[in-house]
């Protein structure tokens, strides 16, 4: 039985995140009930439109669904199966709703991120049509590197702007690109708990957080000619003022990702694909 998701109480759509993911390839979930609502923000979860599968009177499986109608998709936030129900036919017959639901809004098209190495789940998504549109990397700057980077501010032609711009900037940029991930758009970076800088030149904008005792990290790189030079500007800024700075697995290499590379990050093993399909 697959039931909206809003119909049931978060501790129990909590309890289920977690333990689907106790062996993510990423490492396993350790997030908080309290922190429950921050990753359902960043991630633009409806749970109206989200669905749970119950087996047994219990939570077996679910499909986070995060609708995007300013770019006329709907994209599969998060599923997961908890480690019993693998196997069960849950996962499938949640993914087969979630596209049914998605053609009957009438939106064109669906999409996803999933890690690279996730054969199990790649062959589902295959099965029901998804094709890899893009690759989505992440990188880290080695420790060497940092101790060789300048010290000190952005350069004079780095622009900071304020939060309302840079939303704005990134808003249109989502109109303009195609396929620009959901992990670095204006409305994740909206949702975003922790405290964000954004820095501008050219035709580039960096997003990026720093918390005392943490590194610095990347959220979102996007530069809008194929050059990507005003993007490698940032990205050797943000390297200089940051040393240690790193990006998770969401950029796309020919949108930013690239840049980080020219400025001395190195590749993260663990990767994504953003894949799509016609509905």
């Amino acid at each position: 039985m697959l039931v909206a998701a809003d119909r049931l109480p978060p501790a129990d759509l909590h309890a289920a995140t977690v333990a689907a993911f106790a062996d993510y390839l990423a490492g396993p979930f350790r997030m908080t009930l309290e922190q429950f609502p921050s990753f359902i923000a960043r991630q633009g979860v409806d749970l109206a439109r989200s669905r749970v599968a119950i087996a047994g009177g219990a939570i077996a499986a679910f499909a986070f669904a995060c609708p995007r109608p300013e770019v006329g998709r709907w994209r599969l936030a998060a599923m997961g199966a908890l480690p019993a129900a693998r196997g069960s036919g849950a996962a499938p017959a949640l993914l087969d709703d979630f596209v049914a639901r998605a053609h009957a809004e009438g939106l064109a098209r669906a999409e996803l991120e999933c890690f690279a190495a996730n054969e199990r789940a790649l062959r589902l998504y295959r099965g029901r049509g998804f094709e890899v549109v893009a690759a989505l990397n992440g990188c880290k700057l080695p420790h060497d590197a940092a101790a060789q980077a300048p010290a000190g501010e952005p350069p004079d032609d780095v622009r900071v702007v304020d939060r309302a711009h840079a939303l704005a900037w990134l808003a249109a940029a989502d109109q303009r690109i195609e396929w620009l991930p959901y992990p670095n758009s204006a409305r994740c970076m909206a949702a975003q708990s922790r405290p964000l800088s954004f820095w501008q030149r050219g035709s580039a904008q960096l997003v990026f957080s720093v918390v005392d005792g943490t590194p610095a990290q990347i959220h979102s790189l996007v530069d809008l000619e194929p050059a990507l030079q005003d993007a490698e500007t940032l990205a050797f800024a943000v390297a200089a003022a940051h040393p240690g700075v790193f990006a998770p697995p969401i950029l796309r290499d020919d949108l930013g990702g690239a840049a980080l590379r020219r400025a001395g990050l190195v590749p993260d093993d663990l990767g994504q694909v953003l894949m799509a399909r016609e509905l």
